[in-house]
């Protein structure tokens, strides 16, 4: 993988808004039709995650990578790439609250990276949507 790449893959807590929002194109699970949504990833533990919806609604990004989990990643601000990965749900609770709390931490920082209201709880996260990418 290119350097350049990786470097905007692999963001830090001093990562911006705009480093941290991407689009995805999924497979539709009932049209099997390309979607394709704007949406911010995450890193924790050295890994990158997708997570939304912490209303609890459901979410079609979501319900399409369960039915068909190969999805592509575009990389938009700064550095174009379409990189083809892989989404695994994050479901065990355990690991869930571990990715979430690191996650949370990483909003509720000064310079707030996100488009939330500050402070975020990890109560209010609990029940989003979390998939690990894992790039081919």
């Amino acid at each position: 993988m290119d350097a350049a790449v990786r470097a905007a893959i692999e963001i830090t807590p001093a990562a911006g808004t705009r480093e941290r929002i991407i689009d995805i194109t999924t497979t539709g699970r009932r049209t099997g039709r390309p979607r394709r949504i704007e949406i911010f990833f995450y890193r924790a533990s050295g890994r990158t995650y997708l997570c939304s919806g912490t209303s609890g609604r459901p979410t079609s990004w979501y319900a399409n990578l369960l039915a068909h989990p190969d999805f592509t990643f575009h990389l938009k601000h700064g550095v174009r790439a379409d990189l083809p990965a892989r989404a695994a749900p994050v479901t065990e609770d355990e690991e869930r609250r571990r990715i979430l709390t690191e996650i949370v931490a990483d909003l509720n920082q000064p310079h707030n990276p996100g488009t939330i209201t500050q402070p975020t709880h990890l109560r209010d996260w609990l029940d989003s949507r979390l998939a690990r990418v894992t790039f081919r």
